[in-house]
């Protein structure tokens, strides 16, 4: 079985002092910015080069925050494992410029945003993500 390796962002912006979060779609399913690993690149230099290819956004990790999923899919017939590594990002605007990858956008409220998402393990990482940055917003209040 044939490994593959991605790291991708959870990306969210402020709106109202509240966070709402970027999803994706293309070609089937909604979900986060993500992409594989190019040899010679870190995780989060990965996560910037894909954020910045797929949604023209220079995205700002927000440290403390990182998630691993694994699956497998088929790909022409080929059984694949697939890592995924996740962490936050906040969006400078909220103005995408979309790749070809994908066919649409939407900036959602966590709860629209986690009714959108297709798998059960994209709604575990979104839920730890919100709660992340809702801790991170908390922290400020009392700053």
């Amino acid at each position: 079985m044939r490994s593959e390796k991605s790291c991708g962002a959870i990306v969210f912006r402020l709106e109202a002092g509240k966070p709402i979060y970027l999803l994706l779609f293309g070609p089937t399913y909604w979900g986060f910015v993500k992409g594989l690993v190019e040899k010679g690149e870190s995780e989060e230099e990965t996560t910037h080069r894909e954020a910045e290819e797929e949604t023209g956004m220079k995205i700002k990790i927000l440290h403390g925050f990182k998630e691993r999923i694994e699956y497998t899919y088929r790909f022409d017939g080929e059984l694949i494992k697939k890592e995924v590594i996740f962490f936050v990002a906040e969006a400078p605007s909220a103005d995408v410029k979309l790749s070809q990858e994908h066919e649409e956008f939407k900036w959602l409220e966590f709860d629209e945003a986690f009714a959108l998402t297709k798998y059960k393990n994209q709604k575990e990482i979104l839920r730890r993500a919100h709660e992340f940055i809702l801790k991170i917003l908390q922290q400020k209040r009392l700053a």
